[in-house]
């Protein structure tokens, strides 16, 4: 591991989960010293990856990044994959659904289509979620060991989003159990108040896990009938034939 860029992508993470923090703050969050985080942070401000507020001098995301993120969702395979499949998916339960993949420890939605009922929405894609608070974080780690050995790690820092976030690591690893059986996880107001969902894993011809298809739905609503679990793992089923898959759910890999 080059060192180096290990602590630049640390750096743009910890400013993406907190939006703006001072040197100091940077420097104490990745436990390092103020000027070696500010000789980094100078590279990644020249390339527009990091800027610096005049009035505070607080650092913050840079439109670098949306740039990147802009290539990396149009170049996407997945959603392309997904579109129609995850269109069907809302009509048949009524529900918005969402597709995510894993970035690091975090859940970031790449589609999105909203509530087929025309209620108010807000754009979703680029969205980041803790996969310890999601479904569809549960059902991307569930089958990922090495992904899920680091959310289950003491060293990493699960955040409570609710009063329901379930950060214990037994409790969440009974549950990743669960998913590897049914092929769904499941998730209760642990990462917003009033809302719920369900998701399962998508995985392409290498039998890896490529992202995470799910059914959001507002606690009023939850739980839901069971059809809505078998038309989720109808089109994770279905998505992932498309990708190239022999099997799903998949295996648990390493």
């Amino acid at each position: 591991m080059i060192q180096s860029v290990d602590r630049a992508v640390r750096i743009l993470t910890t400013l993406q989960g907190a939006r703006r923090m001072s040197l100091g703050e940077l420097a104490a969050k990745l436990e390092l010293p103020p000027s070696t985080v500010h000789g980094i942070v100078r590279t990644l401000t020249a390339h527009g990856m990091v800027v610096q507020e005049h009035d505070s001098g607080r650092y913050r995301l840079g439109p670098a990044t949306l740039r990147l993120g802009n290539v990396y969702l149009d170049t996407l395979d997945l959603r392309t994959r997904v579109n129609a499949w995850a269109l069907a998916l809302a009509q048949q339960t009524g529900f918005a659904v969402r597709t995510g993949v894993l970035l690091l420890t975090d859940v970031i939605v790449v589609h999105h289509v909203p509530r087929p009922d025309n209620s108010l929405s807000m754009p979703e894609v680029g969205i980041v979620i803790p996969s310890h608070a999601s479904a569809l974080g549960k059902a991307l780690i569930a089958f990922d060991a090495d992904a899920a050995k680091t959310v289950l790690s003491r060293s990493t820092t699960r955040r409570s989003m609710t009063g329901e976030t379930i950060t214990d690591p037994e409790t969440l690893r009974h549950q990743l159990d669960e998913v590897r059986t049914t092929g769904v996880a499941t998730e209760v107001e642990e990462a917003v108040i009033g809302e719920c969902g369900l998701a399962s894993p998508l995985v392409d011809a290498a039998g890896l896990i490529t992202g995470a298809i799910g059914v959001v739905v507002p606690s009023g609503e939850w739980p839901v009938e069971p059809s809505s679990f078998d038309a989720l793992r109808s089109a994770a089923r279905a998505i992932s034939r498309e990708l190239g898959a022999d099997r799903w759910p998949p295996a648990l890999t390493t």
